[in-house]
């Protein structure tokens, strides 16, 4: 189950292929070991998180990791090791309070420490926040690749509650207001760009975006015109806005299901066709939305697996390689 259907930007072509396939090219492609000049993130507060003890799975990150209570200013320190590619214990969390007075926002910051490849992603939640255990294991198995991963909260401490009754939802969305909401993401940027640039490196970042987070991901991406990010990852982008698209400068990469009611297939596929520069659309068949971060069944676990492994490739050939 599960076929994963490829769909290349205006050099358009399409192909279906297994899933057994398309797991078996992928772990072909796996980046090699190599050694970086890493970053470490250095805080007097900030705790290790290390992953407990616990059987293999279909879905191995699906772990539970406990929340930072205090918020902890953090420096760059450079360190060169060898990179493992088991060391995914090796990832270190902290809480941060990034800006000052209202501009404020509260952010989770997952870093590599002995893998660390010296690029940063700023990851943007769907509705449940930043603080939601789905998002916060995938961040964490994105940093268990290397990566130093931002998570900022996009709705300053009233994300939506899954006990909420759904007549209230679009009240709340409305509260969210998109300019506060860009600002906020704009601060999270730059505080990660100014932290990576204190210690000489100008690497550019990656972003991430999960439904909510999905849909902003074009609009950050149209502002910033290449000047911070290099490469972007949407998963099932939400309310997305299509006539931006032509004002990104990056490759970006679109994973949803065919099955998705909130996220056009159509949509995103023009919205790779505006936007050109490599983007690439990827269409798991029978999925519905949410399936690679909140995966609810083994067939689901498989592709969000698959789905890992091709943004995991993304972000390694956009933005390691690059450098």
């Amino acid at each position: 189950m599960g076929l994963p259907s490829a769909t290349t930007a205006s050099f358009s072509f399409s192909t279906t292929i297994s899933a057994a396939a398309a797991r078996a090219a992928a772990a072909a492609t796996k980046p090699r070991s190599f050694l970086y000049r890493g970053l470490y993130f250095l805080s007097t507060s900030s705790s290790p998180l290390l992953p407990s003890p616990r059987k293999r799975s279909l879905y191995p990150w699906r772990s539970s990791i406990d929340n930072v209570a205090n918020r902890v200013s953090c420096n760059l320190l450079k360190v060169d090791d060898d990179i493992n590619d088991e060391a995914c214990e090796l990832v270190n969390g902290v809480a941060l309070s990034i800006g000052e007075g209202v501009d404020s926002i509260h952010a989770y910051l997952f870093k590599a420490v002995k893998n660390n490849n010296g690029t940063g992603i700023l990851l943007l939640s769907d509705i449940f926040g930043f603080e939601d255990s789905s998002t916060r294991d995938f961040a964490y198995r994105v940093a268990c690749n290397g990566y130093n991963v931002l998570v900022p909260d996009l709705f300053r401490g009233d994300p939506w509650a899954k006990d909420r009754p759904m007549t209230m939802f679009e009240h709340w969305l409305a509260k969210q207001e998109p300019q506060r909401v860009a600002m906020d993401i704009a601060t999270a940027a730059k505080w990660m760009a100014d932290e990576f640039l204190a210690v000489g490196i100008s690497k550019k970042l990656g972003i991430i975006g999960f439904c909510f987070g999905g849909g902003r991901l074009i609009e950050v991406l149209s502002r910033d015109q290449g000047a911070c990010f290099g490469v972007g990852v949407s998963f099932y982008g939400t309310r997305m806005d299509p006539s931006v698209a032509s004002n990104v400068k990056v490759p970006v990469l679109f994973i949803s299901g065919d099955n998705d009611p909130l996220c056009s297939v159509n949509v995103s596929k023009d919205i790779e066709k505006r936007i050109g520069h490599g983007s690439r659309v990827i269409v798991f068949q029978e999925r519905g939305h949410g399936f690679a971060h909140r995966p609810n069944s083994p067939e689901e676990d498989r592709d969000a697996e698959l789905a890992f492994v091709l943004m995991r490739n993304w972000l390694h050939d956009g933005l390691v390689l690059e450098e």
